[in-house]
């Protein structure tokens, strides 16, 4: 297990390029969710300086706070609402450029301008969402889901 990270300079990209073996290695052979979950919102949180990552896992109807690097949040959400429970019912990455502009966005902090939630997805069901927040406008584009949903892969 890996217990250092090496934050790398330059495009997007590169540094997701950089940090997947990083995550692969941290949650290797380590079976505990929750201890994975954690060190990937750490890492990821580390690397891009983002406002706020974590996960929100699925508990019967609501999605319940998991491990998480940033401010407090809000601790469950509805199916269906808001960009965490909109892409848990569709079962699909969101990217959201202005939160705003999102209808029924939930604002667990008035900080958050822009979003993207990449859903947890085993055997075709949703267990869970990785939800990304960031003070800036339209921080999140196709890189950031094509990388984001290759590091929450690894949880298979």
């Amino acid at each position: 297990m890996a217990e250092d990270l090496t934050i790398t300079k330059g495009d997007k990209e590169t540094q997701y390029k950089s940090l997947i073996p990083q995550i692969k290695a941290l949650i290797e052979g380590e079976p505990d969710l929750i201890a994975n979950l954690a060190n990937m919102a750490g890492a990821l949180k580390e690397q891009f300086g983002w406002f706020w990552v974590g996960f929100y896992l699925v508990k019967g109807e609501q999605l319940v706070l998991g491990p998480f690097q940033g401010p407090v949040a809000c601790t469950r959400i509805n199916k269906g609402r808001g960009v965490c429970g909109t892409s848990w019912a569709k079962a699909e990455t969101l990217i959201v450029p202005d939160v705003e502009k999102f209808p029924g966005h939930i604002a667990c902090s008035s900080l958050s301008k822009s979003e993207i939630v990449v859903p947890l997805l085993k055997d075709g069901k949703v267990w869970g969402v990785l939800d990304v927040d960031s003070e800036h406008l339209n921080q999140f584009d196709e890189t950031d889901q094509q990388f984001l949903e290759e590091i929450i892969s690894t949880l298979a």
